[in-house]
């Protein structure tokens, strides 16, 4: 009988030893791994903006740039666009004015202000005037050389934004490597100029970094 009972009390200490071990075994912490801060390099963010515009921002996590970086492109193609439409429309005008064949007359719609028994000398030889002929002719070559300008000026446009957006993608990933920690203080104090016979003042700019 007294066998028995020292199995049993046996079997009750084991029994609770095995349930603190159990319960410390939960218990455990599991730490989960601290994510890197990212850090953009500016040399892989200028490559990637000079492949295709737009990368360099989205490498940098800046993406409310993408749609300021597109609808510069998106206007500046436009106006190319619009700009080589209207050159070719006022070319050909010009052409059409300026020859002898009657049937080539799409300066008509282009001329708002006059009618063209009174400039145009191929239709109306009888009727012109040679100073309004002389006053279409020039308004259709200014405006030839006028929309070639812009159109020109536009295409100049889109290499200026192109540099613009890989210029914003290395400056942006530069600065976010840049250190910003309360370790770095700026003093500005007032100072004595050592010029010899005067006694002047002037700004002292002081950087400290704390170690």
């Amino acid at each position: 009988m007294r066998t028995v009972q020292k199995i049993k009390i046996i079997l009750i200490i084991l029994f609770i030893y095995l349930s603190q071990i159990i319960i410390a075994q939960d218990s455990i912490p599991v730490y989960k791994p601290v994510k890197p801060e990212f850090k953009p390099e500016p040399l892989k963010a200028t490559m990637l903006a000079i492949a295709f515009p737009g990368m360099g921002q989205i490498y940098n996590r800046k993406y409310w740039k993408l749609p300021f970086v597109y609808a510069g492109f998106g206007a500046l193609v436009y106006s190319i666009s619009f700009n080589t439409k209207k050159y070719n429309e006022m070319m050909e005008a010009y052409q059409d004015f300026t020859d002898k064949i009657p049937e080539t007359d799409s300066y008509i719609p282009l001329v708002k202000f006059a009618d063209p028994p009174e400039y145009d000398p191929v239709l109306y030889p009888d009727t012109y005037d040679p100073a309004n002929a002389s006053w279409v002719k020039d308004n259709l070559l200014e405006a030839v050389d006028y929309y070639k300008r812009y159109r020109d000026l536009s295409y100049i446009g889109i290499a200026a934004w192109y540099l613009i957006t890989i210029l914003d993608a290395n400056v942006d990933a530069s600065l976010s490597n840049f250190d910003v920690t309360d370790k770095l203080n700026v003093d500005v104090s007032p100072m004595q100029l050592p010029v010899p016979g005067v006694v002047g003042t002037g700004i002292n700019i002081r950087l400290t970094y704390t170690f």
